[in-house]
């Protein structure tokens, strides 16, 4: 019994490509919020890391409280990118479902 032809592999690499492909082009579509400070800082993002907004409460408005409040945006911020990198390593598993990957290794490239 013969294995598949070299076109067959060459038509699961061209899917393979575009599955990923698109699975890229959806990572621009996921937007995760990163919190910090109980609410008090939002940060929106993409999956692929964008930021898209900022939220800052009010009652950090004071001058006194800029370096809580320079901690706390970056504390959202990282917060937001931890989640948007989760996002992306699902999305990139749906993508990548049922493909054969060696060992250790990870998309995108």
């Amino acid at each position: 019994m013969a294995g598949p032809s070299i076109e067959d592999i060459m038509a699961m690499a061209q899917k393979a490509q575009e599955d990923l492909a698109k699975a890229q082009d959806e990572l621009g579509k996921i937007e995760v919020e990163g919190v910090a400070g109980g609410g008090l800082v939002k940060v929106r993002a993409t999956a692929k890391g964008q930021i898209n907004g900022i939220e800052i409460d009010d009652s950090l408005m004071n001058p006194d409280e800029k370096g809580m409040l320079e901690d706390l945006i970056a504390a959202a911020i990282n917060d937001a990118r931890m989640k948007a990198d989760h996002a992306a390593a699902e999305e990139m598993k749906k993508a990548t479902a049922g493909m054969p990957m060696p060992p250790g290794m990870k998309l995108p490239f």
